[in-house]
């Protein structure tokens, strides 16, 4: 009887480990990378003053964005992200290159940037309240029916 006790604790225990050790496994860092970043041999390649923006499209390949105007550059953005548990996944690392272009469209600079040289924008909404009011006739009839009481109809007479 003993022996059985001591099995069942022992068998007790080791479950209890395996299951603490899988909710350690669980919560793992896990990281992923979105985005591509020419390697430093591929920017090489690109010689500003001589080289295109066709010709950089061909040697380091398409980029991921490019500026809003026709004349603005090539951005390259890569993000590795932190993904931890049940959290909201942070980015740990960000590179970008910026190949800018003068206005016949030949490389003007090469530029790289990481997490540390960007600046948080905050994003704020604003908007205008409109002084047109939706009031159905229900709402305006539930709307008064506190605003009376049994004096004003006592004083009308």
């Amino acid at each position: 009887m003993v022996a059985k006790a001591l099995h069942f604790k022992s068998v007790l225990r080791g479950a209890v480990f395996a299951a603490a050790g899988l909710a350690l496994a669980a919560c793992s860092s896990i990281y992923r990378k979105h985005g591509y970043v020419p390697t430093p041999d591929q920017l090489a390649e690109v010689v500003p003053g001589i080289d295109t923006r066709d010709s950089v499209a061909e040697s380091v390949g398409i980029p991921s964005s490019t500026g809003v105007l026709n004349d603005s550059g090539y951005y390259y953005v890569a993000t590795r992200f932190r993904h931890y548990g049940a959290a909201a996944p942070k980015p740990v690392a960000r590179d970008l290159v910026a190949i800018s272009f003068d206005t016949a469209g030949v490389v003007q600079g090469i530029e790289r940037f990481s997490l540390e040289d960007g600046k948080v924008v905050p994003l704020e909404r604003r908007v205008t309240s409109s002084s047109v009011q939706d009031n159905t006739f229900l709402r305006q009839l539930l709307g008064s029916l506190g605003n009376f009481g049994p004096d004003q109809f006592l004083q009308d007479q």
